[in-house]
């Protein structure tokens, strides 16, 4: 019998996904709520997903379930234990963001830095014909060069961004994991980097030791001028926190890509209208024309190496 590839969130990807070449059926639904997971799963081999949760209670009632494709390299969404239990297949997708979200990340300096949103707020609102001056220096601006930059992982990620931030002249600073017993060779500790960085961005998974591994005291511990940037996973950061360490200016500005609860609740902290110096964008760093499309043929590619009994890029 053909396999049967059910992919839950279609419309969460604008690419073009090729088809495996060994006999399937594919099914693809543009959107998937939490109780439609498993009568959608219910006969399939093969789940694609991105960012639904796949819990051990999910699992157990999936028994043909073979494989879990996931359209993202994140797996904190899945159950890993579970699925090794079970001898379930998860393979991610990696490398296709090593362009995206470094050059987005770079994006987000600058437009702390150029205080971009700042300026163009103001000249909407008619303030550059009321100026006396041919220009007009309501915000302060900061260049990257000569600045140091902290970064929070050392993957594919971590390392793009350091390479475009020495392309600017920025000094680079590797940190270790937050309460590491030990420093490895060419890392700061956790703490160091918090009080030596102008920008701190953050590229680590999601795991036991690093969720809400910024909270206040690592705000705090920040410089004043310091900016905070998050593209990898919104629980990495108390969020709450971040909100009143902009209010009070304890950081001079933020710039995050991702939330804990995605999408967002109308009351989130980071949404209300009166936080200084924060940009949001909705998880859209990694989504570039030509990063879905690569990410697109990784994910068919994880499904057929699985179908001829090779998988790769296996989690589980």
């Amino acid at each position: 019998m053909e396999p049967r590839i059910v992919f839950l969130e279609r419309g969460s990807v604008a690419a073009d996904f090729p088809r495996p070449a060994q006999p399937h059926t594919w099914v693809d639904f543009p959107y998937t709520s939490p109780a439609d997971i498993v009568p959608r799963l219910r006969g399939a081999q093969v789940a694609v997903i991105n960012k639904l949760r796949l819990d051990a209670a999910v699992l157990a009632q999936l028994p043909e379930l073979r494989m879990i494709a996931l359209a993202a390299t994140g797996s904190d969404n899945i159950d890993l234990a579970a699925c090794r239990a079970r001898g379930l297949v998860v393979s991610n997708v990696r490398g296709y963001a090593e362009t995206s979200v470094p050059e987005h990340v770079i994006g987000l300096m600058l437009a702390l830095s150029r205080q971009l949103i700042a300026y163009h707020r103001d000249v909407g609102a008619g303030r550059w014909p009321t100026s006396r001056h041919f220009c007009f220096l309501d915000h302060p601006m900061r260049d990257l060069r000569g600045a140091t930059l902290g970064l929070v992982g050392q993957g594919s990620l971590g390392q793009g961004v350091a390479r475009l931030a020495e392309a600017f002249g920025m000094r680079i600073l590797w940190s270790e994991r937050p309460a590491a017993a030990q420093v490895r060779p060419g890392r700061v500790s956790f703490e160091q980097m918090l009080r030596e960085a102008d920008v701190v961005s953050l590229h680590c998974p999601l795991n036991a030791d690093t969720r809400g591994m910024i909270d206040a005291a690592a705000l705090q511990a920040m410089k004043p001028q310091a900016f905070l940037i998050n593209t990898a996973r919104g629980a990495l950061v108390d969020e709450a926190a971040l909100a009143e360490a902009l209010r009070r200016g304890d950081i001079a500005g933020a710039a995050i890509d991702v939330l804990s609860v995605e999408p967002p609740p109308a009351d989130h902290p980071l949404l209300a209208a009166d936080i200084p110096n924060l940009i949001l964008t909705p998880h859209v760093a990694w989504a570039s024309a030509e990063a879905m499309q690569a990410m697109a043929e990784q994910v068919v590619a994880n499904i057929e190496a699985f179908l001829a009994a090779s998988p790769r890029n296996r989690l589980a």
